[in-house]
């Protein structure tokens, strides 16, 4: 149900426009003065705000112009004395949404104020849709997981195994609640698609549903993504910006690997989860925020709290509804079908017939120990679908070559992803690079790699998922080398 805040310092007139549109299914919330509708806004957040014109000590002109430095999005229609046509032109300049001369009918006041909630909605929307669509180091990290995008709620997850079963079980379970919830599981099992289908089974599916790549970003930037930033707060901050919490307002912000946060966003976070509440950067102004948090984490936070890496009380919050996402080794069973449905996704949006998975494909697919876990599954049938065009058959030949070498192994037990050796790659640009105190042949392999690193993000602003892109490593990669050199303290900590 949406909220309008009525603004009025005639009492009557201001109970008169609240019941009107509170008969009209409207939550109703009222302040008497500019100085306590500002107060509400921050603390309430309404839908809409309807204001008089004419009120002693601060105009609705000049409410609306303070409500435009707080909230550029929030719709405002003022109310204004028949034929007072230059204040109505001068609060249209403002950023008001629309007027209405006193006096009014009942339905003009309602119709008005349904446009200015459903304009609102778009916009945001498309907030919503910009961040998705940009596929930055602050979206969410892709797919890669079991079902993709291919429907809502438990359409999206794909898996037969008893595993999977006790997952759906779970997620059935907590997509109700309005708890936190921690998912964990190794890189690539698909936590994000289990996080989006318990937002769309969620009371709040019809609300936004944001993810933050918490990793991708130094700290300074994810600080100003999560919470947002006024205008000037720092070099570059030419507009104010609402970050992830304010957009996700009554939604799911999902917070993807969340142990790589550093303990002053840790810090932060956890007054959100406790209070509800934050400011943005460079703003002393208090936010107050309904939203539920859903973070990953492909470690294990109890053993981070115990190492001192990540703070305890962060934890317990973060830890109400716990859900584990079994490695595709450890269900086996799921292979086949995984394999034939991402088969026939890649196919249609080729506009290509299916092909099928020989025999021996699938005893080869069933039989290897899959590091990378279904993102990796995905890839391989991408692939063997484009390169088996001619063929009408993924055939074992084709892609043996994909699963062979120090990675491969039974599909159950085995090694854990710990053990295996990291991907190479190539980080360093031909050509010599030139010590800080000596000649490149002084240099040992890990300075020029940090050197070439810290280079590469200088020319990127701090943006990691591009850095990592143009290096050749993962996101992931390159976050933890940052960390480990910032504690050896040979890296700036602002990187």
């Amino acid at each position: 149900m949406s909220t309008v805040l009525v603004v009025d310092d005639k009492e009557m007139l201001r109970d008169s426009v609240g019941a009107t549109l509170q008969r009209a299914g409207f939550t109703i919330v009222a302040a008497c003065d500019g100085k306590s509708a500002l107060d509400l806004v921050s603390r309430r957040r309404p839908d809409a705000v309807v204001t008089d014109l004419r009120m002693p000590g601060m105009t609705g002109v000049e409410l609306l112009e303070n409500i435009r430095e707080f909230d550029d999005d929030l719709p405002v229609i003022v109310m204004t004395a028949f034929g007072a046509v230059d204040t109505a032109v001068r609060a249209m300049k403002a950023g008001a949404f629309d007027y209405i001369s006193k006096p009014f009918e009942g339905d003009e006041l309602v119709i008005s104020v349904r446009r200015a909630i459903e304009h609102a909605k778009v916009r945001r929307e498309n907030a919503v849709l910009r961040l998705a669509a940009s596929g930055d180091a602050a979206g969410s990290g892709g797919s890669g997981a079991p079902g993709g995008p291919a429907g809502p709620g438990m359409a999206r997850i794909v898996g037969d195994s008893p595993q999977m079963a006790r997952v759906n079980d779970m997620i059935r379970a907590i997509a109700g609640s309005h708890g936190a919830v921690l998912i964990s599981g190794e890189s690539g099992v698909g936590k994000e698609v289990v996080a989006r289908a318990i937002h769309e089974m969620s009371p709040r599916a019809a609300e936004p549903f944001l993810a933050l790549n918490c990793p991708a970003l130094a700290e300074s930037l994810l600080e100003s993504e999560l919470f947002g930033h006024e205008k000037g707060a720092f070099t570059g901050a030419d507009r104010l910006r609402k970050g992830r919490f304010e957009l996700a307002d009554r939604g799911t912000l999902l917070l993807d690997e969340i142990s790589e946060v550093s303990p002053r966003i840790q810090a932060k976070l956890l007054r959100v989860l406790q209070e509800r509440a934050f400011e943005r950067v460079g703003s002393s102004a208090t936010i107050e925020v309904d939203v539920r948090i859903i973070a990953t984490t492909n470690r294990d936070l109890g053993r981070a709290v115990a190492a001192g890496d990540f703070r305890q009380d962060l934890f317990f919050r973060l830890n109400v509804l716990p859900l584990h996402i079994p490695a595709l080794r450890e269900r086996a069973e799921d292979i086949p079908v995984l394999a034939a449905h991402f088969v026939e996704r890649v196919a249609r949006r080729e506009g290509l017939e299916a092909p099928r998975f020989t025999d021996a494909a699938f005893q080869r697919l069933c039989e290897y120990h899959w590091p990378g876990n279904v993102r990796e599954l995905q890839n391989l049938c991408e692939r063997a679908v484009v390169l088996s065009r001619s063929m009408g058959a993924i055939e074992a030949d084709l892609i043996a070559p994909w699963l062979s070498g120090p990675m491969a192994g039974p599909a159950t037990g085995g090694a854990t992803p710990e053990t295996f050796p990291p991907r190479a790659a190539s980080i360093i640009e031909p050509g010599p690079i030139p010590a800080a105190n000596g000649s490149a042949s002084q240099c040992t392999l890990e300075e020029i790699e940090r050197r070439a690193i810290v280079e590469t993000l200088v020319r990127f602003n701090g943006h990691r998922q591009r850095t990592a892109e143009a290096l050749g490593i993962g996101v992931r990669t390159l976050g933890l080398k940052l960390k480990k050199w910032k504690e050896m303290r040979l890296v700036a900590e602002s990187l």
